[in-house]
Parts: structure tokens; C-alpha cells; sequence
């Protein structure tokens, strides 16, 4: 009965020691912080100051799955601006067991622009996008890491019109499960 017992927790404390060694990979993180954006269209720019929020789902060492939100806004001579992006896709993690991480993804789904003149009238749309770009993460403890830089390039397409000199960059604290 004790060789059994003493087996028992031999192999308990080896299962134990090899999950503790997967477990420097996240099942999920989650990232929330600021963002700049650099929307172009029609031959002007906005610099819109926002929020981004992302949620990832790690497969392996490698390879995950996230869904990203955004928000911009912007008010020029009374108008307000906002743009709302909500994205969906593959992530290629290069590091998740060290304490820098570098990441691309490629992310696809919809957005809402909206503005607002007050008494002047408001319109909205609602399109396409995608954002294509990585960054890099800062592992701070097992589960605290942050965002040191999130840069991607992002297509809108609203009523048949796309415009691709998009920019979003953001930095963040991302909490890791």
C-alpha cells in the first residue's frame, strides 16, 4: 500500500511540475489601454485619440485566436467624430515564455463611423475593415504583461468607398490566465 501511495504522488508531483512548465504559455490574456489613429479620407486626416481592448485565446506556444475592439474619437470646429471597430483572427505569438513577446496578427470585421454636428444633423455608416500588424508585450510577472507597442495598418471600407492610410497604435496592460 505504500509503494502504491509513494506512486501516486510521485506521478502527481511529475504532472504537476510538467503543467507548471505549459503553464508559462497563456490559455488567454486579456489587453486593454490607449490608442492613436490616424484616419485618412477624402484628401484629409483625423488623429483621433480612443481606447483598444482585445481578447486572445492561445491554442499552443504559437499560435492563437483574437477578437479586438477599438474606439476613436475626435470633435473638429463642433463635429464630433467616432470610429468603432470590432475584429476577429490569427495570432502568431514569437515568445510566450520569455519576458518579451513579439506578436502579428491579421484581423477582419466590421466598423461604425459616426459624426455629429450638433443641430447641423448627424450621420453614421457602418463597413468593413481590417488590421494587419503585431507588436510587442513585456512579461512583468506570470500573469501581468505590458503592451509596449501594438502598431497596425487598418483598411475601412464604408459605401463602396475603401481607404487604406489608416494607422492604430496602442500601448496597455494585458492580464495573462
Amino acid at each position: 500500500m505504500h509503494k502504491c501511495l509513494i506512486a501516486v504522488v510521485a506521478v502527481a508531483l511529475l504532472s504537476a511540475f510538467a503543467i507548471a512548465q505549459e503553464g508559462e504559455t497563456p490559455k488567454a490574456e486579456i489587453f486593454g489601454g490607449y490608442q492613436y489613429t490616424r484616419v485618412s479620407g477624402g484628401g484629409t486626416g483625423i488623429n483621433a485619440n480612443g481606447w483598444n481592448a482585445s481578447l486572445t485565446g492561445n491554442f499552443n506556444q504559437h499560435l492563437g485566436v483574437a477578437a479586438d475592439f477599438s474606439g476613436a474619437y475626435k470633435t473638429i470646429s463642433g463635429v464630433s467624430f467616432k470610429v468603432y471597430s470590432y475584429t476577429f483572427g490569427p495570432v502568431v505569438s514569437l515568445n510566450h515564455s520569455g519576458k518579451i513577446n513579439p506578436f502579428v496578427h491579421a484581423l477582419f470585421g466590421g466598423a461604425h463611423a459616426a459624426a455629429d454636428a450638433g443641430v447641423f444633423g448627424a450621420g453614421s455608416d457602418n463597413g468593413f475593415t481590417m488590421a494587419m500588424g503585431g507588436g510587442v508585450d513585456a512579461r512583468v510577472s506570470r500573469n501581468f504583461a505590458i503592451r509596449v507597442v501594438q502598431a497596425d495598418w487598418v483598411y475601412y471600407h464604408f459605401s463602396g468607398v475603401g481607404e487604406s492610410k489608416n494607422a492604430r497604435i496602442s500601448t496597455g496592460v494585458v492580464l495573462r490566465f
